[in-house]
């Protein structure tokens, strides 16, 4: 797996008015690895995942 892919569980949902006028989804995210990220994703995204969901990046082809 290179650094850019990756497959984890969805541990926590949340979302912010982080600069005051745009609303930022994130997921937390635990790895396989056993470490923990966050990303911001889109609204269909977060909608569409509950915590407990596996997800999966591929690494990005060139």
């Amino acid at each position: 797996m290179t650094k850019d892919a990756w497959e984890g569980t969805v541990i926590k949902k949340s979302r912010g008015l982080l600069d005051g006028s745009s609303l930022y989804r994130r997921l937390t995210i635990r790895l396989d690895d056993g470490s923990i990220t966050k990303i911001r994703v889109s609204r269909d995204l977060w909608v569409a995942v509950t915590v407990g969901d596996t997800l999966t990046k591929a690494s990005a082809r060139s």
